[in-house]
């Protein structure tokens, strides 16, 4: 599968867990980081995960799959999630 076929549908699992993905800006006058990375952190409560538009395909990957093995293990239980997807979170939730 696609890098990019494989970000959109870990985005897209991600969202109908409950997990907010946002795309971050790339920096500039004022916000500190000039090249911020992708990460995962809490928000009132909810899990974000944020996107940097410097990483690569395979970091957006890796910090989405540690998100969703991190915090949805019971909805990825319920889900179907395709071969790839499956073997993606399936190492995640092994080293989690």
């Amino acid at each position: 599968m696609e890098a990019a076929a494989l970000l959109e549908q870990l985005v897209d699992l991600a969202r109908a867990a409950g997990i907010e993905v946002r795309e971050i800006g790339t920096g500039g006058a004022g916000e500190g980081d000039a090249n911020p990375g992708s990460g995962i952190c809490r928000v009132k409560g909810r899990v974000w995960v944020l996107l940097a538009p410097n990483d690569s395909e395979s970091q957006r990957i890796d910090v989405i799959a540690r998100a969703l093995a991190t915090h949805a293990r019971a909805f990825l239980d319920s889900r179907y999630l395709t071969p790839a997807v499956r073997a993606l979170l399936g190492s995640e939730i092994d080293q989690a």
